[in-house]
Parts: C-alpha cells; sequence; structure tokens
C-alpha cells in the first residue's frame, strides 16, 4: 500500500507540480505513458482529456483514478511522474520504492489500432517535427480530409499536442489509417530527416544576405561605446549569468549558448527566454555578442535564421503590421521569394530564433488579452510582440527578449521557459574590462590600483556602464586625489565633464566655471531627455532635436549618437549613448532650468503613485512650458513613463543637489530656487519612508516586529545616499523601529550595499538584516561592515560569496557585541573560510547561530569547525547540510559538541555521513542538551539507526532524529519506527 499512501499524502504537491506552470504538457505526458502501459483504457482518457476543461480538475480527476485503480497503478503513476518532471519541480516530492519499470512492452500487438496506444509517447516524440508529413500521407491515402488538417494544425495547440491530437483522429478512422501513420513514420527514418525538406532556391541566398547584415550591425559596440567605434571583440566581457530558478543539472557557470539551451529549463512547451537585469548590466551587449557569434557561424548553429529587434525602435512603428512584414521590414528584406522564404519559416519554427532587446522600453505593459493566432493578421506592434512571446503567434520559434526585472510581471512569466539573470561584473570581469580597455598596461594597472583603494567606486564598477564611464575617465580619475568618486552621480558628472572639456580643451574653463561655459548645451539636451522619460521616448527625430534647440555642436559633444536601424531610413534618428545617460541628462534639466515648475519633484518622486492612479505623461509634461509639437502628440493614445527611468532620474537628482555642488550650481542657477528644490526633495524622500514605515503590519503576539521592505524603499535609500548628508539618514531611521528587516529578492547588489550601510548605521536598536537571494558578493559584503554594529544577526543566502568575503566579514563581526547570528546557505564558501569562523566561536561567547549549508566544506573544514567549537559555550543552531563532511567531519564535530549545554538544534543533511558519522553522533546526544538532529539524505544504514536508537533510549529531551532517504528498505524503516516514535523517516 506504499505506493497509494504516498499518492494519497503528497496529493497537494502533485498537483502543484503538475499544473503550476500554466502548461496540460506534464499532464499529457503522463497520461500517454499510462495508456501505453496498459493502466488507462481509452474511455477513462477520454474522461480525463474533455476539451476546454481546467487543467487542475483533469489533473484532480487522474489523482482519483489511478488511486481507485490499487498499488500497481500508483506505483505506474509515480514512476511516470518522476520521468516526466523536470528536477526542480520534482524537488518536494518523495519517488521512495516506486521505481516501475517503463521501457516499452514487448508484448506482440495484433492491430495497428492497439500499436498506436503501446508506442503512444515514443509515437508523439515522433510525430512533433514531421506533423505535416504524416496529414499529406493520410489526406492522399483518402482517410483525411482538409478539414481533419484543419482540425490538428490549430495555431493555439502546441507540437505535442498536434501530434497526440493527430493519433485521436487516426484511432477513430479505424486500422488502415492507423497502418498509413506507422509506415509513414517508418520510412522518415531518422528525426533530422523526417520532413525531408528543401530549402528554396532563394533561402541561401537570404541567410547570407541576413548573416552579413546582423554581423554589420553587431561588430562594433553600439551601446555606449557608440562614439568611439570600439570593436566588439576587443571590449567584450562576459558578465555573470545565473538560473532565476535552481538547477540541480548545472555544472559550472552558465555561458551565453546555454541562454537557448536546455539548461535550466523550467517550461518546455513554452518558446520565450528572458535575461533580466538592472539597467547597465550589459544585456544589448549580450544580444549583440550571440548575434555576432551566430553571424560568424561559431555559435547557435541549430538556428539557420536570426531575427533581432530592439523593443525602443518598434515603440516608433505607428502601422499595423503582420508577422512576415514585421520579420522583413525591421530586420532584413529578401531580394526574390519574400512568401516562399516567409513559409519556409512557419514550416520549420525551430531553425528560427528572434531576439527581442529591451522589453522594458516598449511602452505599453505586457498584455495577453487580445490574442492573435494568424501570423496574416495585420495588428498593432506591441500585440504582435506579445503574442510572439506567448506563443500565440509562430509556436516553435525560439525568442529570447531581455528586460529589467521590475518591468516584466507574473502575466508574462507563466509563458517563460526560463529567467536568466545576468548580473553585471564580477571583480574579474572588472579587472578584464579595464586592461582590454587601455592598450597601455601601465594605465590599466593604475586604474585597477585605484578601484582597489575606493572598495564603493568598485562596488559601481560591477555595473558594465558605469565601468565604461569609470575607465573612459581615467586621467580624471587619477587626477581627483582625495575626491575620488563615491556614488553613481559622481561617476556620471565626471563623463559630463570629460566629454565637454575633451571637446574644447583649449577654450575650457579652468575650476568650477566648466559648466557655466557649456550651460546652453547641457540645458538643450536636458530638455530633450526630459520630455523623453516623460513619453518612454528613446529615439529622436530631426523634429524633436530643433524643438529643444538641439544644434550640430550640441550633437558632437559625444552624448547622442545616430541610432542605427537594420531596415532603410532616409532620415536621421539619434538615441542617448545609453538610457542611464538619457536619466542623468533629464536630471540635469530638473535641477538647473527654470522652466520646470514646482511640481516636476514631487511627480518625479512618485512614478508608482503615478502608475496606480493610471496618469500618463500628459502628467509629467505639464512641468514643462508647453509647444505645439507637444500639444499635437499628446492628441493621440497617452503613454505613461516608465517607473524605473524615473526612479533612476529621481537617484540623479537626489545626488545633484547634494550639498558637495551647490557651489557649482550656483553660477548657473539662483540660489533661491536651488534651496526650494534642495527641501522638495528632502520632502519627498521623507513621505516616502514614512510610507514604507506605516506599512509596517503589528507582529503577532510573540513574534518579532518585522519589516519586509519592497524594492521601492531599496531606491529610497540610494536617494538618501546619493544626498551624502548624514542628517537626512538620521531623521529617517529614527522613526524605523523593527527587529527584523527583510529585503530578499530586491536586486541588491555593491551598490545597494554600500546605499544600506551608509542609512541604518543610523538604527536607534540592533535589527536582524535578512538579504538573502542578492546579488551582494564579496564587494558588498565590504560595503555592508560600517552598519556590523547594529546587526544581531545577519542572513546573506545565495549571494555569491567566497571565503575572501568571510574573512572581512567575520573580522568585523568578531568587534561588534550585538552580532549573533549568521546564514551563508548556498555560496561559494570552501574549508579556507572555516578557520574564520572557527576564531569567531572561540572569541564570541555570545554567538548564537551558524548556518553553512549548500556549500562545498569537506571534513577538513569540519574539523577546523570542531577546534573553535570545542571552547564555544553559547552554539544553539549549527546547520551545514549539503556539504561534504562524511563521517569524518561527523566524527569530529560530535567530539567538539560532547558536552554542550546549549545546542538545541543540529543538521548535517546531504553530507554523505554514514553508520560511523552516526554512531559518533549517538554518543554525543546523551551529553547534550540536544533537542533536534537532521541526517535526512545520508547513506547510513541499519548499524548507525541502531545506535542512535541506544542513545535515545534514556534521553528525554531530544525531540526527533529526521531519517529520511537513507540506505534502509521499507521494511527496516517499518520496524525502526516501531522501535523508536522519534526517528522520522
Amino acid at each position: 500500500m506504499f505506493a497509494q499512501e504516498l499518492v494519497l499524502k503528497q496529493r497537494a504537491e502533485i498537483l502543484h507540480a503538475l499544473c503550476s506552470s500554466g502548461s496540460a504538457e506534464h499532464l499529457e505526458r503522463i497520461l500517454d505513458i499510462l495508456l501505453a502501459q496498459g493502466q488507462l483504457v481509452w474511455e477513462e482518457y477520454q474522461n480525463i482529456q474533455v476539451q476546454g476543461r481546467a487543467l487542475y480538475t483533469s489533473a484532480r480527476q487522474l489523482l482519483d483514478l489511478i488511486y481507485t485503480k490499487g498499488v500497481d497503478t500508483c506505483e505506474f503513476f509515480l514512476a511516470a511522474l518522476k520521468q516526466v518532471l523536470p528536477e526542480a519541480q520534482r524537488a518536494g516530492i518523495s519517488f521512495s520504492g516506486c521505481c516501475s519499470n517503463l521501457e516499452k512492452t514487448e508484448e506482440s500487438q495484433s492491430t495497428s489500432t492497439q500499436t498506436l496506444l503501446t508506442q503512444r509517447p515514443s509515437l508523439v516524440s515522433k510525430l512533433q517535427s514531421c506533423i505535416n508529413g504524416a496529414l499529406e500521407a493520410l489526406v492522399e491515402s483518402g482517410h483525411f480530409t482538409s478539414v481533419n488538417c484543419d482540425e490538428v494544425l490549430l495555431p493555439i495547440h502546441t507540437p505535442s499536442q498536434q501530434a497526440r491530437r493527430l493519433l485521436d483522429h487516426v484511432r477513430s478512422k479505424g486500422e488502415s489509417a492507423a497502418k498509413v501513420v506507422l509506415h509513414y513514420i517508418q520510412e522518415s527514418g531518422s528525426p533530422l530527416n523526417q520532413e525531408k525538406w528543401t530549402p528554396p532556391k532563394e533561402f541561401s541566398k537570404y541567410q547570407k544576405k541576413l548573416s552579413s547584415s546582423v554581423s554589420a550591425q553587431s561588430c562594433f559596440l553600439s551601446s555606449y561605446g557608440g562614439t568611439s567605434h570600439m570593436p566588439l571583440d576587443e571590449i567584450y566581457t562576459e558578465g555573470q549569468l545565473e538560473l532565476a530558478h535552481d538547477c540541480v543539472d548545472l555544472n559550472g557557470a552558465l555561458d551565453l549558448e546555454d541562454i537557448v539551451g536546455m539548461t535550466g529549463t523550467v517550461n518546455e512547451e513554452a518558446d520565450t527566454v528572458l535575461v533580466s537585469g538592472e539597467a547597465g548590466s550589459g544585456k544589448s551587449t549580450l544580444l549583440q555578442r550571440l548575434h555576432l557569434l551566430w553571424a560568424r557561424g561559431v555559435a547557435l548553429r541549430e538556428f539557420l535564421l536570426l531575427f533581432p529587434f530592439s523593443c525602443r525602435r518598434l515603440n516608433s512603428e505607428q502601422r499595423e503590421l503582420t508577422v512576415q512584414e514585421l520579420l522583413f521590414q525591421h530586420c532584413c528584406w529578401p531580394d526574390k521569394e519574400q512568401e516562399e522564404i516567409f513559409q519556409f519559416i512557419l514550416d520549420h519554427p525551430h531553425l528560427i530564433l528572434f531576439s527581442f532587446d529591451g522589453l522594458d522600453e516598449l511602452k505599453q505593459g505586457f498584455s495577453d488579452e487580445h490574442r492573435v493566432c494568424c501570423p496574416t493578421q495585420r495588428v498593432p506592434v506591441h500585440i504582435l510582440l506579445f503574442n510572439l512571446l506567448q506563443g500565440s503567434l509562430m509556436k516553435g520559434v525560439r525568442k529570447v527578449v531581455t528586460s529589467r526585472p521590475e518591468a516584466v510581471g507574473p502575466i508574462l512569466k507563466k509563458h517563460l521557459r526560463k529567467e536568466v539573470l545576468l548580473k553585471g561584473f564580477s571583480p574579474s570581469g572588472i579587472d578584464c574590462f579595464v586592461k582590454k580597455h587601455h592598450s597601455d598596461p601601465t594605465v590599466a594597472a593604475k586604474v585597477l590600483e585605484s578601484l582597489q583603494t575606493n572598495t564603493a567606486l568598485l562596488g559601481l564598477c560591477h555595473s558594465p556602464v558605469l565601468c565604461w564611464i569609470v575607465s573612459e575617465c581615467h586621467k580624471e580619475l587619477l587626477g581627483c586625489g582625495e575626491g575620488s568618486p563615491q556614488t553613481i552621480t559622481d561617476v556620471y558628472l565626471m563623463i559630463l565633464q570629460h566629454f565637454l572639456q575633451h571637446q574644447s580643451p583649449l577654450t575650457s574653463t579652468m575650476g568650477l566655471g566648466w559648466l557655466q561655459e557649456h550651460l546652453k548645451t547641457v540645458l538643450h539636451l536636458g530638455r530633450l531627455a526630459f520630455e523623453g522619460i516623460g513619453t518612454s521616448c528613446y529615439i529622436f527625430t530631426d523634429t524633436d532635436l530643433e524643438t529643444c534647440y538641439i544644434t550640430e555642436k550640441d550633437i558632437c559633444m559625444g552624448f547622442l549618437i545616430l541610432s542605427t536601424d537594420m531596415s532603410s531610413t532616409h532620415s536621421k534618428c539619434y538615441e542617448f549613448l545609453h538610457v542611464t545617460m538619457q536619466c542623468f541628462f533629464a536630471a540635469l534639466y530638473i535641477v538647473l532650468s527654470s522652466d520646470t515648475n514646482h511640481s516636476a519633484i514631487s511627480k518625479l518622486f512618485e512614478p508608482q503613485s503615478m502608475r496606480e492612479k493610471g496618469l500618463s505623461s500628459t502628467c509629467f509634461r505639464t512641468c514643462l512650458p508647453s509647444t505645439d509639437q507637444q500639444e499635437q502628440g499628446l492628441e493621440g493614445e497617452s503613454v505613461t513613463a516608465e517607473t524605473p527611468n524615473l526612479q533612476i532620474t529621481a537617484t540623479f537628482v537626489s545626488g545633484l543637489l547634494s550639498q558637495r555642488y551647490r557651489n557649482l550650481w550656483r553660477q548657473c542657477c539662483p540660489r533661491g530656487m536651488m534651496e526650494k528644490k534642495v527641501r522638495q526633495v528632502v520632502k519627498c524622500l521623507s513621505k516616502g519612508m514614512h510610507k514604507h514605515f506605516r506599512s509596517i503590519p503589528q507582529p503577532v503576539e510573540g513574534e518579532k516586529k518585522s519589516m519586509h521592505a519592497m524594492p521601492g524603499f531599496v531606491w529610497l535609500i540610494k536617494c538618501i545616499y546619493e544626498m551624502q548628508e548624514s542628517k537626512i539618514a538620521k531623521d529617517a531611521m529614527s522613526k524605523l523601529e523593527v527587529d527584523h528587516l527583510k529585503l530578499t529578492y530586491c536586486n541588491i547588489g555593491p551598490v545597494e550595499c554600500t546605499a544600506l550601510a551608509y542609512v541604518l548605521q543610523h538604527l536607534r536598536n540592533p535589527v536582524g538584516l535578512q538579504l538573502d537571494n542578492n546579488s551582494v558578493g564579496d564587494v558588498g559584503v565590504e560595503q555592508l561592515l560600517p552598519c556590523m554594529h547594529i546587526c544581531n544577526s545577519i542572513y546573506l543566502r545565495n549571494n555569491n560569496i567566497t571565503d575572501e568575503g568571510i574573512h572581512k566579514l567575520i573580522a568585523k563581526g568578531i568587534q561588534c557585541d550585538n552580532f549573533q547570528k549568521i546564514a551563508l546557505f548556498n555560496n561559494k564558501l570552501t574549508d579556507a573560510c572555516t578557520r574564520h569562523f572557527s576564531l569567531l566561536l572561540k572569541t564570541k561567547q555570545n554567538f548564537l547561530s551558524l548556518r553553512l549549508g549548500n556549500n562545498n566544506i569537506t571534513a577538513e573544514g569540519a574539523k577546523q569547525l570542531a577546534e573553535g567549537l570545542k571552547f564555544n559555550h553559547s552554539l544553539k543552531y549549527l546547520g551545514l547540510w549539503g556539504n561534504k563532511i562524511g563521517d569524518a567531519g561527523a566524527e569530529a564535530l560530535a567530539g567538539a559538541l560532547e558536552g554542550s549545554k546549549t545546542l538545541v538544534w543540529f543538521s548535517l543533511v546531504g553530507n554523505g555521513v554514514g553508520s560511523a558519522g552516526a554512531c559518533a553522533l549517538a554518543k554525543m546526544i546523551n551529553s547534550t542538551s540536544l533537542e533536534e538532529l537532521w541526517l535526512t539524505e545520508n547513506c547510513i544504514t541499519r548499524r548507525g539507526v541502531e545506535g542512535l536508537i541506544q542513545a535515545l533510549e534514556h534521553n528525554t529531551h531530544v525531540k526527533s532524529v529526521w531519517l529520511r532517504n537513507n540506505d534502509l528498505s521499507l521494511e527496516e524503516v517499518e520496524e525502526m519506527t516501531q522501535c523508536e516514535s522519534r526517528l522520522i523517516f
């Protein structure tokens, strides 16, 4: 009855695994297997697969049915479930003892229709890539009509669903139709040759033309390096790529081809891969690199055609388009046979790759309300794009889309094949980029030395765009002495001064006058940027430039570059070097211009409320004096300014209005106006922080008061840091009264850590700081040190921290009286870090909790920890699950913990601990205050469990010993459970 019990007890987990992705594929594959194994009859299958029924309803009906059928069917079901589900989705489900053989049955089949059932899983797999050929064979033999073919090829069905629909139709047609299909599949041979397609004569010419065009567009860095024509090969530096979901099959780092490969796939039926990263993290450059490698034939060779799109440029497309017009007009126009080439694309979607750069820059938010299935139907471009991404159009074509994380909501995420996170440069990446950027190794060495002495600036350089600015302005950086940049605003002002003075080096004014000399240029560019930010416009025509009085001299300063497009055009279009540069100029305009009214700053600091209230760009643009062109532009569809870009602009405004720059502005605008704007920003920051504080719920009785901060809170913290005025930070923190501050999944990197430490150090009472699942890294750890004294606990799970970062963290933590707990699950720690923790345990006799799970600690590291544990008399919680400690390590730890009067919880889950280690731990149990011992997922045998049982006979304070998934038979588990109820299997 064990299999039946598993199905019943895990019903909720199984339902979630089958249905949470929104795709019916997992359920349908399991039904295929159960049909083939004879565990379901055809009528039962039809009762479950009712068209239009909710997925959860069908899954529940299947679970009810297989439970009533008994043990054998439940075993087959669990085996099928284990085979079908990806590793990540079956992680929480136990399949213990249910490993039924699902190999093909060798029974001879009397009829072809029976073969369709018994071989159904393999037939579905084989038919997916040759549906059209099989249908043609059935039509030619007279078994199918065109109506039957249309029913099979409905665009809403995936290729596997089309294959199942074909088999279902064939079964209803009888024995002769089944023979035709089986014969066709047998004759088709290898899956690679199943469709026997021959490309159109003009296809190879078009492929070469498209490849040449993509190569020409990709060979030079197109974003912030656009003015210097940097060859991509010479400057490209790998960023840090991570999967958004855990993947047990991933060994080592992700590479570029893994983005479109199978690694990390969570929804096999989806076609869209999302590459998400913050502004300046290198998303566009990464796509460029992919495009260039494809065009050269050295990567992505499984795709015959690659169509790259820029969402920024698609914004300017006012016409309604078909898919064919989108491909050929926005990418590359075939010289001949357009219809034939497009038909080839429709017939072979698995050979095609689309890329869409900058989904977050699209004016319209993603929606799946307007469904389009026909590739020849003309619709607005954003609707076309949304249907491509969700798979209603061009199903089977792989799509790669880039976006900032906050722009991607749950509606789009349910249509994703997987999500890849781009987290900027690693420390070695910064080193590599700077060396590539400077041909003179002496200069590169000086820049890197300067970064090592300024960790705040080093943290900023994890963003590739900021690393480029710092590297580009090396002369200013090396000559600034004590005034080295500390904030993002500092860095952008440095590039502003660099560009302005390099355009007129002989006439440039020394000292603070450099800005006054170029004030008109800054205001002209600022107005263009400000208007663009307000309307989500990033590409500007000559008319736009004329409206803002931008001259050829202003363009030559280098902040605007020609916007290249793969389609032909008769007029020039321009864009800023980078979207963050546009935000910076918009901020300069807000600070320096007298044309913006008093509401500009308050509206800028409330972007989220603008969206919630449905306010369009008209609200933001009323801050400008109106022009005829503006009025005309506002008559059409209203467009909401993008919250992320408004927030970046607000961050720059905060920095520009800091005390250290006011002497610079006084030469350019009235002092009274400047002081008024400063007061407005301070008021907005205070109001924003108080809004977050008011949202803190009252704690449940007996629990600590906790604040789960949202990304908007982190943004406000960054704004306060940019102002570099401790009084504002003190005022903000004086009103925050919590015991625990939770900042998980908030995209916190080294830059955010610097800002957090600057502000949180002014808290009045100690807090627990939870930063799990971010991108803190070693540099971020160093930036957090100034606020360590106020942290009684710090949680840094899954943050790419190495032994080097731990060395600095522990050195500081030992000096902090409040510091009592640390959690570092799933980082990059080795045995080298354990000597630092050993010192911590020896030194701090008030330390309570040490959790180092899922790292690379071996028996040697455990022995080093044991040296510290011998002298510690305070530790309550010790978590080392998911390491490689083994028996030797377990024995060392058990010996060190003997006699502990404080330890209550100890975990060695998944550490390769055998019976020798278990027996050592058994000896420890009776001499300690231990209440819970976790030994799940090890290799403990009966001998080790018997040792634990013997130790528990005279022990009353141990509440549970967890032993699931060890080397024990079902009979042994049942016997041991009866002997000792505190053993949990």
